[in-house]
């Protein structure tokens, strides 16, 4: 006979009120578990958990060449998670900013490739613009798959960003490979003209990081001041509220994944105008994805972002340097961005709700 057994089960329960300490607390929260679960890895691997913690999130900020190197890191990281940060708050989720990147690259590069010995200062702000429609374009077939199709856009942008990078291999192996370039997978040289201006003499550093700092400012006044970004926001706290209210959801998406692409595409220009100089397979090294890292760490807030892109930058660059000096393998840096943002999701769902065990009754069997 079946008899009525009676368990306690954890249940999470929406908090009413988030506490404003609890969220500005969780990202450091969040680094301490990441670095304590790494720490733990790296004794496993067999390496100096101290000489890894210098190299990795200390060395970065002890010399200005290397803090220069942070910064220079940090912008085009700022640039793709404040674009992508706009949509999640949609809870329209573009995981393909490193196609879009791409993209914006290769519509950059289209003017030194075709024509080497233009000249003038109008080459390089073209070259961002060009850039800006290669990432909106790209980003614009998501939209259209996701609005048409309902097809989910997570797995449409994150796939055209795999058909994206075989676009950049077939063009640099074929009609844009530097004839000159002893058979290596790159374009030629661009001219003096077509790279971005450099903002702090001596350093790498150049104008986009001050475009990345105004369009911070741009989207927290787009986000908190505009009707659009309120929009925004209420559709992704509370679809039906909006589409009651009018707010077309179609439009939403249109919006959030053009302004993930054109600031992806655009940190894509910056990059082949900057520091590259040119166009190489290199140019894909998972800004896109550690952007979302990056817009999640920083609470999806423009501000946060700003703080949380410096810190992925450094690590950026402290895993260069633990890699050379701790004899680390670059698995094991990705493996500490994965874990930072895993702790901080578990952290910031504690912050949203609360863990009750609550009594549940069901049937047993014998």
């Amino acid at each position: 006979m079946s008899a009525l057994s009676v368990a306690f089960l954890p249940t999470l329960v929406r908090r009413e009120r988030a506490s404003i300490a609890a969220t500005l607390a969780a990202p450091f929260l969040a680094l301490s578990a990441a670095t304590i679960l790494n720490l733990g890895l790296y004794v496993l691997m067999g390496r100096d958990p101290v000489d890894v913690v210098y190299a990795m999130l200390l060395e970065p900020f002890y010399s200005w060449a290397s803090f220069a190197e942070v910064l220079l890191k940090a912008g085009p990281l700022l640039l793709i998670a404040q674009g992508l940060a706009i949509g999640f708050r949609a809870k329209v989720f573009n995981i393909g900013a490193e196609g879009q990147f791409i993209l914006g690259a290769i519509f950059a590069s289209a003017i030194p490739v075709w024509f080497p010995e233009a000249t003038g200062q109008w080459i390089w702000p073209v070259m961002l613009f060009l850039g800006v429609i290669g990432g909106a374009s790209w980003a614009s077939l998501t939209a259209f798959w996701r609005v048409r199709l309902n097809a989910n856009e997570i797995l449409v942008s994150l796939m055209l960003s795999l058909v994206a990078a075989q676009l950049l291999n077939f063009l640099l192996l074929g009609p844009w490979k530097d004839p000159n370039g002893f058979n290596f997978p790159q374009s030629v040289m661009f001219q003096y003209d077509a790279m971005v201006p450099i903002l702090i003499s001596g350093t790498r550093v150049n104008v986009s990081l001050l475009i990345a700092i105004a369009l911070s400012l741009a989207a927290w006044v787009f986000m908190q001041k505009s009707f659009t970004g309120y929009k925004l926001q209420v559709g992704g706290l509370a679809p039906r509220a909006a589409g009651y209210a009018g707010f077309r959801q179609g439009r939403a998406i249109w919006l959030s994944l053009l302004i993930g692409g054109c600031a992806a595409g655009l940190a894509g220009a910056a990059e082949v105008a900057g520091p590259l100089g040119q166009l190489q397979r290199s140019i894909s090294t998972g800004y896109g994805y550690a952007a979302i890292i990056v817009a999640y760490l920083g609470g999806l807030h423009p501000i946060g972002i700003v703080a949380s892109a410096l810190f992925m930058a450094a690590l950026y660059i402290g895993g260069d340097n633990a890699m050379v000096s701790a004899n680390l393998p670059i698995a094991a840096v990705r493996v500490f961005q994965g874990s930072l943002l895993l702790a901080y999701l578990v952290a910031i769902a504690f912050v949203r709700y609360r863990l009750e065990w609550r009594r549940s009754a069901y049937w047993s069997q014998p």
